[in-house]
């Protein structure tokens, strides 16, 4: 997974799904491997975001707990989970949200 920064994300187009996350966040880091699973098996291309090196656009997308997994399209949020979630769970909320 990609880590980009808020230029790169202004410029994101089409389905795509980024992961704001910090280094120091447990769950963040139990869920790394398994959005890294889930990007093999997708359609559309996943992201990571520090939300320590990038606060303003944290901030600017309402981000208040991490880890926040948002799906957007052309810039907009199209669904959003927040915390850790199993395999399953979110390829479903992966599939619901791009179908």
């Amino acid at each position: 997974m990609k880590q980009i920064n808020g230029n790169e994300f202004k410029n994101l187009t089409g389905y795509y799904l980024v992961d704001f996350n910090a280094t120091w966040c447990g769950p963040c880091r139990a869920l790394h491997p398994v959005l890294e699973e889930l990007e093999g098996e997708s359609t559309i291309p996943f992201y990571g975001v520090d939300v320590d090196d990038e606060g303003e656009l944290a901030e600017s997308l309402g981000i208040q707990s991490i880890p926040c997994i948002i799906i957007f399209k052309d810039g907009q949020e199209v669904s959003r989970s927040i915390g850790y979630k199993g395999k399953p769970l979110l390829k479903d909320f992966i599939n619901n949200s791009i179908n």
